[in-house]
C-alpha cells in the first residue's frame, strides 16, 4: 500500500501559522499518512545556481517572501496533531551542524510519539552555502555522507564516537534516543547518481523529487545495482516520490501556470490525474508525497480534499 503524503507550505505568501495548521488538520482528518515541509534558511538576491526540479532553473519564492524555517514548523505542526507522520522534504544537511540537528530530532521524535521520518539533502543553492559558512560548496556530498553516519551513531549507541574528515567527537551521552527503532527512517533525496548512490548506502528510501515516469525505471535499476554492491537487499532501501499537484472540479481551470511543467506537476480533473499518476504507482513507491504551491488557500485545501477522496480511491481501489 502507497502511503499518501502532503506538503504544508513552509513558503511564500500562504505560509501562516493558521493556514498551516487548517492544512495539518484536514490532511490528518481526509487520512494521510504524513506531512512535509521544505528547507531553505536564506535566499540569495542575485543566484546563478540553477534550480534543479524545474526547466525554468528558478527557486519558486522570491528573496523577500517568507520561508519558515522547517525543523522549528515541524515541531509546531507536531503539536497541532496526533496521528500523521511528519517531515523535511529535504533537511540540507551541511547547513546545521549535526549533533544539534541529531538531538532536535531525537527531540522531536520523542515529543511526537515516534512520527518523525528524516528526508536529507545535499542542497544545491551555492550562494546560500557561501551565505550560510557551511563546509565547502564542493564537497557538500562528503559533509552529507558523514552527518548521515553521525545522526545514526548519535540515535542508536550508547556512548558514541566518531571520527571523520569535517567532525569528530568522542566520550559524551547523547539522549533521549528516538522512540523509533533502531531510528526514524531515512529518506535520501536526489535525483542524481551520486544521491542514489547514497541512497543505496545509508537511507531506507531514495526520495525521487519531480521526476518524470520515463525517467525512474532506470534510475531504479541503478538502485538495485547499489544495493547488491554494498550488500543490502533490495529492500533495504524503497522509492518514495513527490510530485507537484492541482486538481479541479469538472468545470475547474486547469491551464497550466507557471511552475506547473507537464511531468512534474499534474494538473486537472481527478479522472486526469489519476490516470497521469498510475504509472507511477505501477513502479511501487512506499510513498507517494505532493504539493500544491500554484493556488489560492482555497484551491490548496480543493486540492488536498480532491486527492483523497477523488484520486486515491480510483488508485488503490
Amino acid at each position: 500500500m502507497v502511503e499518501l503524503g502532503f506538503q504544508v507550505l513552509n513558503a511564500g505568501p500562504l505560509a501562516t501559522p493558521d493556514r498551516a495548521v487548517e492544512v495539518a488538520g484536514r490532511a490528518e482528518a481526509l487520512g494521510y499518512e504524513s506531512l512535509v515541509v521544505t528547507d531553505h534558511l536564506v535566499i540569495p538576491r542575485h543566484p546563478t545556481s540553477r534550480y534543479p526540479y524545474n526547466e525554468a532553473g528558478r527557486l519558486f519564492v522570491p528573496p523577500d517572501a517568507d520561508y519558515l524555517e522547517p525543523l522549528t514548523m515541524l515541531s509546531f505542526l507536531a503539536g497541532a496533531t496526533r496521528t500523521i507522520r511528519l517531515g523535511p522534504s529535504v533537511l540540507v544537511l551541511p547547513y546545521r551542524n549535526p549533533v544539534l540537528t541529531a538531538k532536535m530530532l531525537a527531540t522531536m521524535d520523542v515529543l511526537s510519539g515516534g512520527r518523525l521520518f528524516v528526508g536529507v539533502g545535499v542542497g544545491w543553492l551555492r550562494e546560500e552555502f557561501e551565505l550560510m559558512g557551511t563546509p565547502p560548496f564542493e564537497r557538500r556530498g562528503e559533509v552529507a555522507d558523514e552527518w548521515i553516519r553521525i545522526f545514526v551513531a548519535l540515535w542508536t549507541e550508547a556512548d558514541p564516537t566518531f571520527e571523520g574528515r569535517f567532525y569528530r567527537f568522542r566520550d559524551m551521552g547523547c539522549f533521549p534516543k528516538p522512540v523509533q527503532k533502531p531510528h526514524p527512517p531515512l529518506f535520501v533525496g536526489g535525483n542524481t547518481r551520486p544521491a542514489i548512490r547514497r541512497a543505496a548506502r545509508l537511507g531506507q528510501s531514495w526520495h525521487a523529487i519531480r521526476v518524470r515516469v520515463e525517467e525512474l525505471p532506470p534510475r531504479l535499476a541503478y538502485l538495485r545495482e547499489q544495493l547488491r554492491a554494498h550488500g543490502r537487499p533490495d529492500d533495504a532501501c524503497g522509492l518514495s516520490v513527490r510530485y507537484g499537484v492541482r486538481i479541479v472540479g469538472p468545470a475547474g481551470d486547469a491551464s497550466r501556470r507557471e511552475f506547473e511543467e507537464p511531468g512534474r506537476v499534474f494538473v486537472g480533473t481527478a479522472a486526469r490525474v489519476a490516470e497521469d499518476l498510475r504509472p507511477i504507482l505501477a513502479l511501487g513507491p512506499t510513498h507517494a508525497i505532493f504539493d500544491c504551491r500554484a493556488g489560492s488557500h482555497a484551491e490548496v485545501l480543493e486540492t488536498m480534499e480532491r486527492l483523497a477522496t477523488e484520486v486515491w480511491p480510483r488508485l488503490t481501489a
